[in-house]
């Protein structure tokens, strides 16, 4: 998800993809104690795979975590059908504090609605959510080779050829937003899903694919590499980090907005101290100035909602996303 001390992001990934399920070495560990009276790692689930932004940001906080936890833990990528697959699984496991979720926009507030047939769990009542760690908007980008140079290029071009966009999946948000922008401008967009960000963004720097759309954490290296060339952000307001970018509300698309999150739960039943715990360590880890800088390089927003407000938050999204899901027409086929 980031540059770090020099490293390239795109190595980055590759490394992040190679490692996974991956043992992260405990920090500054003290003794087993209670909630978790077994030395066995926690295990987190990451409904998505491996090298894409979610991914990677759940190990920079797990990797803090860990010194505070006194417990190691291991990442373990279950990504497919967006990202319910994973979090059906963990929906469905003992509720012990040994199994945890990377909990998404996409898996729950998405997943609930569209996935509803398919699906054996309820975002709220089958977890217990520990904290929404971060938020990003979403960001349409291009080739920087092709001679599209602002949104109205682009819905130009699209309205003479059809114009394809990757994303992340079927049914995730940037899949919504796509289908959004098309059908207030009359632009043919072509949906091209992916299993994950790192393939969507990779084809589009190739030139397999025109356009993609993906969070500004995922995107942010790229832009400021120039290998992507933003047109537009789904932010309510221009980001502060790229303030040349405009939104989709300024240029006339106030439907085009919206924010992707990504939070931390255990199944539902839950112990609390174990949840207390939990949510002490997340805190602390978005206060460690590692995960600071990660999150500044790629411009990410750290979450501020645990257990109770985490839960309502989960909540409410179910809520604010049925009816977009619904008036969409979107199938998870």
């Amino acid at each position: 998800m980031a540059v770090t001390d020099g490293v390239n992001r795109r190595h980055l990934l590759r490394g992040a993809a190679a490692l996974a399920p991956l043992m992260l070495p405990v920090r500054q560990a003290g003794a087993q104690t209670a909630p978790w009276p077994q030395a066995q790692p926690i295990r987190i689930i990451v409904p998505f795979g491996a090298g894409g932004a979610t991914d990677i940001a759940a190990r920079v906080i797990a990797q803090e975590m860990q010194g505070t936890l006194g417990q190691s833990m291991v990442l373990e990528n279950r990504g497919g059908a967006g990202s319910t697959l994973g979090t059906g699984y963990v929906a469905r496991l003992p509720p012990d504090g040994y199994t945890l979720l990377i909990t998404t926009i996409s898996g729950l507030a998405i997943g609930q609605t569209l996935y509803r047939d398919r699906i054996q769990y309820d975002a709220d009542k089958s977890f217990a959510h520990v904290a929404i760690m971060m938020g990003t908007p979403y960001l349409l980008c291009v080739d920087p080779k092709l001679p599209i140079r602002s949104l109205a290029d682009y819905l130009q071009a699209a309205r003479v050829k059809p114009m394809g966009y990757s994303t992340s999946g079927v049914g995730g948000v940037a899949h919504l937003l796509g289908l959004r922008l098309a059908r207030a401008t009359g632009a043919t967009l072509e949906h091209v899903p992916y299993r994950g960000s790192t393939q969507a963004i990779t084809d589009v720097m190739a030139g397999v694919v025109p356009s993609v759309l993906d969070s500004l954490t995922a995107t942010s290296a790229h832009i400021r590499s120039g290998a992507l060339r933003p047109l537009a952000t789904s932010a309510p307001e221009r980001s502060a980090d790229f303030p040349d970018v405009p939104t989709f509300r300024e240029l006339g698309h106030a439907d085009v907005v919206a924010d992707g999150w990504a939070g931390l739960a255990a199944p539902a039943g839950t112990p609390r101290p174990i949840l207390d715990k939990l949510a002490e360590a997340v805190r602390k880890a978005q206060a460690s100035p590692n995960v600071q800088r990660r999150f500044a390089e790629t411009s990410t927003t750290p979450g501020r909602l645990y257990l109770d407000d985490a839960q309502a938050f989960v909540r409410q999204e179910v809520a604010a996303w049925a009816p977009v899901i619904q008036a969409s027409g979107i199938t998870p086929d």
